[in-house]
Order: C-alpha cells, then sequence, then structure tokens
C-alpha cells in the first residue's frame, strides 16, 4: 500500500469510529431521557436542558473524528 492509501484508509476509520460511537450513545441517552420525562412529567424542563447539553457534548466528538479526517486527508 502506499501512503495516501494509508491515510485515506485512517481517515475512513477515524471518520467511521467518530461517527458510530457518538450515535450510540446519543440513542441511550435520549431514550434514558424520555423514560425519565415519562416517570417524572414535572422534571421535563431540567431533563430536557440537560439532555441537550449532553447531545451537544457527544456532537463534538464527531466533530473532532472529522477535523482529524480533514488534517489526514490534507496530507494526501
Amino acid at each position: 500500500m502506499t501512503n495516501s492509501a494509508i491515510i485515506a484508509l485512517a481517515a475512513a476509520i477515524a471518520i467511521a469510529v467518530s461517527t458510530i460511537a457518538p450515535a450510540i450513545a446519543q440513542g441511550l441517552t435520549a431514550k434514558s431521557a424520555m423514560e425519565s420525562i415519562a416517570r417524572q412529567p414535572d422534571a421535563a424542563k431540567d431533563i430536557r436542558s440537560t439532555l441537550i447539553i449532553a447531545l451537544a457534548l457527544m456532537e463534538a466528538l464527531t466533530i473532532y473524528g472529522l477535523l482529524i479526517a480533514f488534517m489526514l486527508i490534507s496530507k494526501i
């Protein structure tokens, strides 16, 4: 394999891992938040705001993976 093929493969792996893991975590987090809201509707506002912050932090991991992939691709 050439260097450019290895770099392209590394970029693809970086995108795949940084997308799959946060997606699973976001799904589990949203499921838990919906269950919590169903159990305690009075706390829905607090749960929702905490959920949005948690989802934003998880989405940052995907953006970091995309940034690393762009940095790798720029070396080709």
